[in-house]
């Protein structure tokens, strides 16, 4: 059976290569139509793209910048950049020990600057007696001029400044917070008009007298980038429905967006088990999903970074609130290498994921049915074989019993497949056994039969030769004739003791017998015989009431005690022992000395089988003593069996009698 485990194994594996292979075309046929689909959006990206640069949308020139990032509120100014967006990010090449950020509210800037200092030299810079100590310089220009400031605090509270260049009125507001590193200002500036370009410089102060320059681009005044309400109007006349267009600048800041993406609870067609199915068998990687969010300022993608190199680009990632997939496509705006700036272009499509998961399922559905009944009809396959398999076993088992007979009724027998065949090999093979196994039960009275006349010959020609006369030599060989005529005729006389036995047993009449009392009659008959050996008894006291054959019995229990003789040696011991059953009775006769041959204990009991080693001139011991007991037993539907003691130094012989049937009248 293992062997056909392993072939239906095989055969179940090569089966599963069917939903791989479905899974390889449903994969295939995704990623077609995901091209297609993303091709459809870099064309309409291009197209918002092309309409862009034809309405005359100005683009800041590529370069180094401030990003003024629009606020959703306007921040309170305590130094602490807790109501700053997580999404406004610091400027760009700022040096590594302070920060700088800006944001736009309602025409007003507003900037934080985090200052990571060492060496604390603090002063106020509108001192005049003050020492040189750390301080920023602020410079800004716009339509309605420019202006310059120092601002420099001895302690934590509203800024100190000090006007270098002055812009009107104008004077930036705000806090300077002292931190574990450093020191953090928040500052707001309200010109009445758009900042054009800005400045910012800091200025460290060590102990030992030093001072360090930190600034951007050289402290030179730089673009004031920031979204453009009129580039918002451009976008929104070019959005097609449902769709996310924003136009970012060269180093990926937003400058304007329109449109947006259904809401997460918007009605759709596809669940969330197959949008997650998508995701893990067929989604393409993104290197980055939150580089698009809609709330950030500035954009960063790898599609965004391929587009602001003159090459559109797309991808495709699913969404889970949606239960769609969203396709993005980033193409350049203007011409050659270094573009000024990017449209990306976002849509939500059902469509994709729709006839994804429709192939998905399809082939996976048809793939699975199709293994589904390979596998039952594999199984019913093998669990037909397997149970004919194992009756033809158990009849094999059957037709070779512990005794000496054999049964031949084998299952399958008129079957036209391979089993059947082997049945009827098994079948034939059983029939000319039993043949020959009938043909040696009826040996020992056939030979007993045709003996019995040659031997009266012999034994009659012996007789007549004694009265000639003979020399001494032909004297000696006619003593040894005759002493060999006298041992065959021990033998035939056992082969037709047997024999009678047999018929005995067979038209024996039961009757209703105390079993304990014949066996301690027997015992006290066999304590002489035995000796020097010891006969140990171990009888109830009470009746052990039987139904059957009381001569039958004590000549088997005679056959068991001369077995058990010739083998215990002379200081040894025989014990007879009697047990009371509840559907009958065990008798059992055991004695020290050899243990039985191994595997012999089922064959002793069969016709003409010994172990006994004779002397050469005693008579041959034919088995057929054992033999007997076999046929008592059984005519008590009972059985015979022969078992070594669990000490190893002896053998026990028993009889389970459970009575012979009653005859009704």
């Amino acid at each position: 059976m293992f062997r056909l485990r392993g072939t239906l194994l095989l055969i179940l594996a090569a089966a599963l290569a069917l939903p791989f292979g479905g899974w390889q075309l449903v994969r295939q046929i995704e990623a077609l139509l995901r091209e297609g689909q993303e091709r459809a959006q870099i064309a309409t990206a291009a197209t918002i793209s092309r309409a862009v640069a034809a309405a005359g949308v100005a683009l800041p020139r590529p370069g180094a910048g401030i990003y003024a990032a629009p606020l959703p509120v306007a921040p309170v100014l305590d130094g602490s950049p807790a109501d700053w967006p997580a999404s406004i990010e610091a400027v760009r090449g700022s040096p590594a020990p302070w920060r700088l950020r800006v944001g736009e509210h309602a025409g007003v800037l507003y900037l934080l600057v985090e200052v990571r200092d060492g060496s604390r030299q603090r002063v106020d810079v509108d001192d005049p007696l003050a020492l040189p100590g750390d301080r920023v310089e602020l410079a800004l220009t716009g339509t309605t001029g420019s202006g310059r400031w120092r601002i420099g605090n001895a302690a934590p509270g509203s800024i100190q400044t000090l006007t270098v260049s002055p812009l009107g009125d104008v004077r930036p507001r705000g806090e300077w917070l002292e931190t574990a590193d450093g020191y953090r200002i928040e500052m707001a500036i309200a010109t009445g008009a758009p900042v054009d370009a800005l400045a910012v410089v800091v200025e460290d102060h060590d102990d030992a007298g030093r001072t360090r320059r930190l600034s951007l681009a050289g402290g030179d005044l730089l673009p004031i980038v920031r979204p453009s309400p009129a580039i918002d109007s451009v976008l929104a006349q070019l959005v097609p429905p449902g769709a996310r267009v924003r136009l970012v600048s060269a180093e990926g800041w937003v400058l304007g967006r329109a449109g947006d993406l259904p809401p997460p609870d918007a009605p759709r067609q596809v669940g969330l088990l197959p949008t997650l199915f998508y995701e893990w068998l067929l989604a393409p990687e993104i290197e980055d999903p939150a580089g698009l969010a809609p709330e950030r300022s500035r954009l960063d993608a790898p599609l965004v970074w391929q587009a602001l190199t003159g090459i559109g680009a797309s991808a495709v990632r699913p969404t889970r609130e949606a239960g769609s997939v969203i396709v993005s496509a980033a193409v350049p705006v203007g011409a050659g290498s270094q573009p000024g700036g990017a449209i990306v272009l976002e849509e939500q499509s059902e469509a994709l994921l729709v006839l994804a998961n429709r192939a998905v399922f399809g082939v996976m559905a048809a793939s699975l049915a199709a293994v589904l009944i390979a596998v039952l009809l594999l199984v019913a396959y093998a669990g037909r074989l397997s149970l004919r398999i194992r009756r033809l076993r158990n009849a094999a088992e059957r037709a070779l019993p512990t005794d000496d007979r054999l049964g031949i009724g084998l299952p399958h027998l008129e079957a036209d497949d391979d089993l059947g065949d082997l049945a009827r090999s098994f079948s034939r093979l059983l029939r000319e056994i039993g043949d020959y196994n009938e043909y040696l039960k009826t040996l020992a009275s056939k030979l007993s039969h045709e003996l019995a006349t040659p031997l009266a010959i012999v034994r009659s020609s012996l007789d007549n030769l004694e009265h000639e006369m003979l020399t001494p030599p032909a004297r000696k060989y006619a003593a040894r004739a005759r002493e060999g005529a006298d041992r065959l005729a021990g033998i035939l006389r056992a082969m037709s003791e047997a024999q009678r036995m047999e018929h005995a047993i067979q038209n024996a009449e039961g009757e209703d017998f105390d079993l304990a009392a014949l066996v301690r009659t027997c015992a006290e008959a066999y304590r002489d015989l035995i000796a020097p050996r010891v006969l140990e008894l171990d009888v109830p006291g009470s009746t052990v009431s039987i139904h059957g054959a009381p001569d039958l019995v004590a000549q088997a229990l005679d056959k068991l005690v001369d077995n058990a003789r010739s083998f215990t040696p002379a200081d040894g011991w025989i014990r007879l022992r009697l047990r009371a059953l509840e559907d009958g009775a065990e008798l059992s006769v055991e004695n020290s000395g050899p243990p039985l041959p191994e595997k012999m204990g089922e064959r002793l009991f069969h016709s003409l089988v010994s172990v006994r080693e004779r002397p050469g001139g005693e008579t041959p011991h034919l088995g057929l003593g054992l033999f007997v007991v076999r046929l008592v037993a059984e005519l008590h539907r009972g059985e015979a069996r022969a078992e070594n003691l669990a000490d190893g130094h002896g053998v026990g012989f028993r009889m389970r009698l459970l009575g012979m049937a009653r005859r009704r009248p």
